[in-house]
């Protein structure tokens, strides 16, 4: 867990419970000798981890799509920047260069990249843990969409362990290093359609 990626939102959001949440882990990122991986901009959440992690004695690498730099600025005080022509080369190059991830409070891009790096540790694309900071329960409704996905057959219920969940930081950061890959299979033949298939035969 050298290098960690955190995706956060590139706003603030309307509790401070999350700014703060932001600093926290940022401090706790760079005390433990970690990395931080961001997208690679100076305004939101985002700004405030970074920021935090140097402010500590901390690494930063930001990886930020060239339109992105216009639009919102980099973060000037990054230990390394890469700049990519699109969207899609950010995300690769986040979890190229991942060993862990983190995902805070956020809008759609953050929900897009938690969901693409809990699909890809599903393929076991990935053996990385995945942490949810899980501040003032704003991932509660996530977290009960993920558990009624796997009542309905659509995935399986041990994919809810490909995910580390708690509100401390420095607890998600104990919990991802002792997280374990644990083998679940990916399809699942519901009773109904198995009865049906033996009707058959």
């Amino acid at each position: 867990m050298k290098n960690i990626v955190v995706y956060c939102g590139s706003n603030l959001g309307t509790n401070k419970a999350f700014f703060d949440a932001a600093r926290g882990l940022g401090k706790v990122i760079a005390e433990q000798g970690s990395r931080l991986v961001y997208g690679g901009g100076n305004i939101g959440l985002m700004g405030t981890i970074a920021t935090a992690v140097l402010e500590n004695g901390g690494e930063v690498i930001g990886v930020i799509p060239i339109f992105l730099k216009k639009l919102e600025g980099a973060h000037l005080g990054l230990s390394k920047l890469y700049e990519t022509s699109n969207m899609a080369e950010r995300k690769n190059k986040m979890i190229e260069l991942a060993e862990a991830f983190i995902a805070m409070p956020g809008g759609l891009g953050t929900y897009e990249e938690l969901f693409e790096v809990l699909s890809q540790a599903q393929l076991k694309l990935h053996p990385h843990p995945i942490g949810i900071l899980n501040v003032a329960g704003f991932f509660d409704p996530l977290l009960q969409m993920l558990q009624n996905t796997a009542d309905a057959g659509f995935m399986p219920q041990q994919n809810m362990d490909l995910v580390c969940v708690d509100s401390d930081a420095e607890k998600l950061l104990h919990k991802m290093r002792q997280w374990q890959p644990q083998h679940a299979e990916k399809w699942i033949l519901p009773e109904w359609a198995r009865q049906e298939k033996e009707s058959l035969c």
